[in-house]
């Protein structure tokens, strides 16, 4: 058993491990002392400096673009104007003489009725005028014999004046039976459906032995002339194409485009598509030129607003101003202040105040500052 005044081995441990802290503490400290009696007064507790010169930025080319490109729209090729062709008169169809796609000449016999009642009608007609033809002479003959005998004084004035009523009578029948002869002629020649206009025949909704009500449609004409584009308009972008430039290729001849301008806009939308349907006069195209040909109609703004499309890490804002550094030629770089038209998801569309070619820093640019000298790269390499 160990004295009180022999110490223990464990206190012995203890004793050596503070002593080797101590030393430690006291090493470090000279350490220190040294590094600040070593350096120079200005520079202690001053932070060192990072060193920024020629430091590798990740820049971009600014290249001005449209802001909105043009937008195709599909569409087809149709007559400026289409008319739906009907007889003027009930009856019978006989022959129907022209199909879908014929092309037809103003006057041309394109279907015809029946004519055997109209053949009855004239002759009715013709008849009652002959009757009443007969009975105006006879009435005529008759008013002339009561006037000698009245200057003779063998007959009364109330029988001249009755005489002149009968006449009279008989002159209107006569007038009415040459009207309705008139028209029984007319009714007759209508029995020919004629092509109003040069043409060509778009459909037909009647055949031979159906019986038809007067002006129910035979078949529809597209007339010669102008040709418009129909197309489709989406309802978001019914604002924009009224002051929109459009031009329209065809898909037979893509390499050649005609100029087009929109005359007509419907003002409610297909129930089942819910688009617009717009018709686009094309300027330049044949007046015979075939329909239904698909063609590609470009439109654009008709103030185009050229762009420079940056990602939104170049956009610097310290509250002065959407600003952005440019690599000089230098390699210098250069605050400068632009202009935003538009911010969209992952990109800034800049209006003004960078030029084509520029190098804009798209990254870090919070740490950057003008003046310092960096090397510009296109591309960032990993590893």
């Amino acid at each position: 058993m160990s004295s009180p005044d022999t110490p223990s081995p464990s206190s012995a441990f203890f004793s050596r491990r503070n002593f080797g802290i101590a030393a430690l503490v006291l090493a470090t400290s000279a350490a220190g002392a040294w590094f600040l009696v070593g350096r120079p007064a200005a520079e202690v507790g001053k932070p060192q400096a990072e060193n920024l010169e020629n430091r590798p930025v990740l820049v971009q080319k600014v290249q001005f673009a449209t802001a909105a490109p043009a937008r195709i729209l599909v569409g087809t090729v149709r007559a400026r104007v289409e008319t739906d062709q009907g007889f003027r008169i009930s009856g019978k169809v006989a022959e129907r003489r022209v199909q879908a796609g014929d092309r037809v000449k103003k006057g041309q016999v394109v279907a015809t009725l029946d004519p055997a009642d109209l053949t009855l009608q004239r002759e009715t007609a013709e008849a009652e005028l002959a009757a009443a033809k007969a009975s105006e002479k006879s009435s005529s003959a008759e008013l002339m014999r009561v006037i000698e005998l009245r200057a003779k004084g063998w007959s009364t004035e109330q029988a001249l004046d009755r005489q002149r009523a009968a006449l009279e009578e008989a002159t209107g029948r006569r007038l009415r039976a040459e009207r309705q002869l008139e028209l029984a002629r007319n009714a007759q020649s209508y029995a020919e459906l004629l092509a109003e206009d040069d043409g060509i025949v778009v459909s037909t909704s009647v055949e031979p032995g159906q019986v038809l009500a007067a002006g129910q449609p035979v078949l529809r004409i597209a007339k010669d002339g102008l040709r418009e584009a129909l197309v489709a308009i989406p309802e978001q972008e019914m604002d924009d194409i009224r002051k929109a430039l459009a031009e329209a290729s065809l898909w037979t001849d893509p390499g050649r485009s005609y100029p087009a301008k929109l005359r007509e806009l419907s003002p409610a939308a297909d129930p089942l598509t819910r688009t617009f349907q717009a018709r686009f006069t094309l300027e330049g195209l044949p007046a015979d030129a075939p329909l239904g040909m698909s063609a590609s109609l470009s439109v654009r703004p008709a103030e185009e607003l050229r762009v420079a499309r940056l990602p939104l890490a170049a956009i610097l804002n310290e509250g002065k101003g959407t600003e952005v550094f440019v690599v000089e030629a230098s390699g210098e770089l250069k605050r400068k202040a632009v202009q935003i038209s538009a911010y969209e998801a992952r990109d800034a569309l800049v209006s003004s105040g960078l030029a084509d070619g520029d190098l804009v820093v798209v990254l870090g640019v919070h740490k950057l500052k003008p003046g310092l000298k960096v090397r510009p790269v296109t591309e960032m390499r990993l590893g």
